[in-house]
């Protein structure tokens, strides 16, 4: 039994074409000759993605971590499907990443994808399991236009988010505060683009001014030219967009180069996610800003019992990455009982995980838009101290201070015309007023 066979062969073709997305490979082809991954009756062959070494090496444990509690908690079988994970090591690297989805696919007949870390490790290995009619469920990968104008229906961010979703909301909040002129720092790759880039274009609309806008190698350790950068600049405030160690690095040398507490720092998630600040002391990060669709701090039932459950699992507190697996998990769940188990049926199946609606998770409500998108809340979020109940596992976390519910990755735009524009990138930082 495959995948797809019969008339199903044909409901996708029809589904490819009718999502605009170009004429579809054909059935049981892709480079190579590869073929869609034979299914074995009983079993979902699950190929999870995360970068256990290299610059992500923290967030991708988490990934892992987040996603065996939840089967942990609630079983490996669902609806009399057994779940079967193979865990494939990204290494922060997109070619990495592309070949151990070539192995996933080709060698070990994965029958679904979700991962990996890095938003180029997800554009690398979009198209191949486009190609290869395996569906990718992106939890963290964020890449605005793997939802936009690159969407497919192979491609979902089951749990996810949208790069720009979380910081359109901050270049309208940072305007509101008073800010008049800003400077940005970010990772000079597709994240730090996307990110960056949404703050920017609602700031300039505003009425803002961005004086200046710094790009980091990923893998930078010394901040210090940057930083003597943004001093020179005397901005009314900084955004920032870095991850994995070099947020801990950028974190570290902002406070001992004097300027936390000089220059007002706001950051996009990733800079004070918990796999940042969890060994960074608190004098360092506290009274940081964040936008973001996960805070760990959040006052409500629903998260706290994951971060609890987490912390006694893990003996630290979870991360967004922890976050969107263990929700991830519980979103398939959802899904494979939808079908009773059918999961060989795959549009029954994608239907399924589309459809699935969130009333409340450990980022809150979630559900998809029609793109694979999540419509979800952004929080404004401030590092402080952790109550007593959670000393033992961190000393700093992330505070919900404002909600905005219900936010869509394309903000209060129309999608018809917000795709009009290009994806966020180091040459396009949104239509400048």
């Amino acid at each position: 039994m495959r995948w797809c066979f019969g008339s199903v062969r044909l409901m996708l073709v029809l589904l490819l074409v009718g999502a605009g997305l170009g004429p579809a490979v054909p059935y049981g082809s892709g480079p190579g000759g590869a073929t869609a991954a034979a299914s074995t009756p009983g079993v979902l062959k699950i190929g999870l993605l995360a970068p256990t070494t290299g610059v992500a090496a923290a967030p991708g444990h988490d990934m892992i971590n987040g996603w065996q509690l939840w089967w942990s908690q609630h079983g490996s079988t669902v609806a009399g499907v057994r779940i079967d994970t193979t865990y494939y090591d990204t290494a922060s690297n997109p070619n990495t990443a592309l070949t151990q989805v070539r192995r996933a696919i080709e060698r070990d007949g994965v029958q679904l994808l979700i991962g990996p870390y890095l938003a180029n490790e997800g554009l690398a290995i979009a198209p191949y399991a486009e190609q290869h009619r395996v569906p990718l469920f992106l939890p963290t990968v964020s890449a605005d236009d793997l939802t936009q104008r690159k969407a497919s229906p192979y491609v979902i961010k089951v749990a996810g988010w949208s790069s720009s979703l979380t910081t359109h909301p901050a270049g309208s909040w940072a305007y509101g505060k008073g800010y008049r002129t800003a400077l940005t720092l970010g990772d000079a790759y597709a994240f730090a683009y996307e990110s960056v880039g949404g703050f920017a274009q609602t700031f300039v609309e505003k009425g803002g001014r961005v004086v200046k806008q710094l790009w980091t190698p990923l893998g930078t350790t010394d901040f210090s030219p940057y930083l003597s950068q943004v001093r020179a600049a005397h901005p009314d405030m900084v955004f920032s967009c870095v991850v994995g160690a070099d947020a801990v690095h950028f974190l570290q040398q902002w406070s001992s180069f004097g300027l936390k507490g000089e220059v007002p720092l706001v950051v996009q998630e990733t800079v004070t996610d918990q796999s940042s600040i969890r060994t960074l002391p608190p004098d360092q990060v506290l009274g940081i800003i964040a936008f973001s669709h996960y805070a760990e701090g959040r006052d409500d039932a629903t998260t706290q019992r994951f971060v609890s459950d987490y912390a006694a699992a893990n003996h630290t507190l979870p991360s967004y990455m922890a976050a969107g697996f263990y929700t991830a998990a519980q979103w398939i769940q959802m899904a494979v009982r939808q079908v009773h188990g059918d999961v060989a049926d795959q549009p029954k199946f994608l239907a399924a995980v589309r459809a699935v609606v969130l009333a409340d998770s450990p980022f809150g409500p979630q559900r998809l838009d029609s793109y694979g998108a999540p419509v979800e809340n952004v929080y404004v979020r401030e590092v402080q101290r952790v109550p007593a109940r959670y000393a033992r596992y961190a000393r700093t976390w992330n505070v919900v201070i404002k909600t905005y519910p219900n936010v869509s990755q394309f903000w209060t735009y129309s999608s018809q015309e917000y795709l009009k524009q290009p994806v966020y990138s180091n040459s396009f930082q949104g239509i400048a007023k």
